[in-house]
């Protein structure tokens, strides 16, 4: 099977760099195109739980700064891919439930593959906060390239 449409879900963290960077040569290997995406929480994970300590403009400031983050994330990963001449594009939604967003995505989009960082969280600590990973890996209906 040759895969055609990758999607490459993105954080910006050192080892989901290193996955957009895969991703492009694998691409540039299938003649394949990408779509870049991001899911970006209605609230900085940073934030939970600091409630009504927070006034408006300072929340306003923090989801600006967070959209911008977001914004240089994806243009990364484009730049990456323009680079090696693959045609790729962006897309990022609000989501609590990023596993959910990526898997609605694929589908939406038509993606037949999803390549994505791990970032390896094991014992306690994966068991607590889990995997968006593991969550896509589960509910995914076409396959997924895990980077390690």
């Amino acid at each position: 099977m040759s895969y055609r449409h990758l999607l490459v879900p993105s954080d910006g963290s050192d080892l989901s760099i290193r996955a957009v960077r895969h991703a492009v040569e694998l691409a540039a290997a299938l003649g394949a195109r990408i779509t870049f995406f991001h899911a970006q929480a209605s609230v900085p994970v940073q934030l939970v739980g600091l409630g009504e300590m927070l006034d408006a403009v300072t929340m306003e400031a923090l989801m600006s700064a967070s959209h911008k983050d977001v914004e240089r994330i994806l243009e990364d990963a484009l730049a990456v891919a323009r680079e090696a001449g693959i045609n790729a594009d962006a897309e990022r939604v609000m989501s609590d439930l990023p596993h959910q967003a990526i898997v609605e995505a694929a589908n939406r989009l038509g993606c037949d593959l999803i390549l994505m960082a791990s970032h390896g969280r094991r014992g306690l600590v994966g068991l607590l906060i889990g995997s968006e990973t593991q969550r896509v890996l589960v509910q995914s209906r076409c396959p997924v390239l895990v980077y390690r």
